[in-house]
């Protein structure tokens, strides 16, 4: 599995790169704090599988990086090659990069 981190991440964000951002989290999760990914609740990755694209890098994210490390393991086994689980999820971010994303 690839991974990236928020370091990693911020440098795509601040040059504006072409990639997707997944946030496989919960919406309350997602509503407590979120960095702008678009929300495919883990338990509706499946049945969304669509929505990932298969044409540029696609970073998926969670609270910690467990779920959307599950989540990436899951789409390899898809097809999908393209995939980078964010090291540390939301947790890591506000924790490296932006404080008011903290979550519990």
């Amino acid at each position: 599995m690839k991974t990236i981190s928020v370091e990693e991440l911020k440098a795509l964000m601040d040059a504006q790169s072409d990639f997707q951002l997944i946030d496989v989290r919960e919406e309350y999760e997602y509503e407590e704090a979120n960095i702008g990914g678009e929300l495919i609740p883990m338990g509706h990755v499946m049945e969304h599988i669509d929505k990932f694209a298969k044409d540029k890098q696609v970073i998926v994210h969670c609270r910690s990086g467990k779920r959307s490390a599950n989540v990436v393991l899951l789409l390899e086994k898809q097809g999908f090659d393209n995939l980078y689980n964010l090291e540390g999820g939301i947790k890591a971010w506000a924790a490296e990069i932006d404080p008011s994303k903290d979550v519990m």
